[in-house]
């Protein structure tokens, strides 16, 4: 690992670490800094703000990077793949890190700009490559409704892992890609 990427990964652990210690509200960058052992200007330089760090640390943490899956050639096994992949990344992270971050986003106007931004957009996008594809065979006409698909999607996991604390076994997705997120992409196919 290159010098810049283990200072990177040593800044976004310390944010963590302070994260589950003082809260997103007490997190300050000079703490941050020390913990780090970076200078405060070696994270602004990467970073404009606590906001941007903060959810780059979690994105980073939860994998939200994660590679492109291979087409598995029809749209209800592609959307399986995807929440199996939401679902590996929701149950990776740290569940009072994440409810801190949704808490502190009710009154942190910024915090909840960024976390919009960044982790509302990329869940969307997580849908895309399924979408493209199954529009590419004639599955589904080129209008869906993106936002709606992982909108509805995420808030069945989110709901499942941190509401009700049912399982998130494949037999739940299986369902949920069945009876609910098949069906909405058709339903707003033809009325589209």
């Amino acid at each position: 690992m290159a010098s810049g990427e283990a200072r990177e990964e040593a800044i976004l652990a310390a944010t963590l670490e302070l994260l589950a210690e003082v809260g997103y509200d007490r997190i300050r960058m000079d703490a941050v800094a020390v913990r780090a052992r970076a200078s405060k200007a070696t994270i602004y330089r990467r970073w404009p703000g606590k906001a941007e760090l903060v959810v780059t640390a979690i994105q980073r943490r939860a994998g939200q990077s994660a590679t492109e899956e291979p087409d598995p050639g029809n749209l209800r096994d592609d959307l399986l793949g995807r929440m199996r992949a939401m679902r590996a990344s929701l149950t990776g992270q740290d569940a009072g890190l994440l409810l801190g971050l949704l808490t502190a986003m009710h009154h942190d106007d910024e915090l909840a700009g960024v976390v919009r931004a960044r982790m509302i957009d990329d869940k969307r996008r997580a849908f895309d490559p399924a979408i493209d594809r199954a529009v590419a065979r004639g599955e589904l006409p080129s209008g869906v409704d993106r936002a709606l698909l992982a909108e509805v999607g995420s808030a069945m996991l989110f709901s499942r892992a941190f509401v009700t604390g049912e399982p998130l076994d494949d037999t739940f997705l299986t369902d949920l890609v069945d009876g609910v997120l098949l069906p909405l992409l058709h339903a707003r196919a033809v009325t589209a």
